[in-house]
């Protein structure tokens, strides 16, 4: 079993999305872990969209990165520049590293609409890109 850590600013929001993704989308081939190098509690608009779709994450917690410790990855995805660049040194020599800066659907504003649609919007280009680390790297 490959062990999978996907990291962002605050683990509140794509790095939440991408892990309901990946949980549902691996098949019993990973274990999906997501941190960040803050934490900032379940963005409300992201299990909202991820529900539109199917995918419960209300039970996910917000965690920072040190509470992993000790365990050996196999993957360490980024999902922000800003933890790419600010990520705390993680021991993992093995570890392949991934990164792709998704845009953050928490920082449009206007109407609920156009906020709708940032979330829309994040959540299928997530969803594509789990899809494909998942044919691509875990089969």
């Amino acid at each position: 079993m490959k062990n999978v850590l996907v990291l962002c600013t605050g683990n509140s929001c794509r790095s939440q999305m991408a892990h309901g993704y990946l949980n549902t989308l691996q098949n019993g081939l990973a274990t999906i872990y997501s941190a960040g190098i803050e934490t900032h509690g379940l963005n409300p608009g992201a299990v909202a969209i991820m529900g539109e779709d199917g995918i419960d994450i209300t039970g996910h917690t917000s965690n920072h990165v040190d509470e992993y410790q000790g365990i050996s990855w196999d993957y360490i995805i980024t999902v922000c520049d800003h933890a790419k660049e600010n990520c705390p040194f993680i021991p993992a020599d093995q570890a392949q590293r991934i990164h792709h800066n998704f845009f953050d659907p928490s920082k449009v504003s206007g109407s609920e609409d156009e906020k709708h649609a940032a979330f829309l919007k994040a959540r299928n280009e997530i969803r594509e890109f789990c899809s494909n680390f998942v044919q691509n790297e875990l089969q």
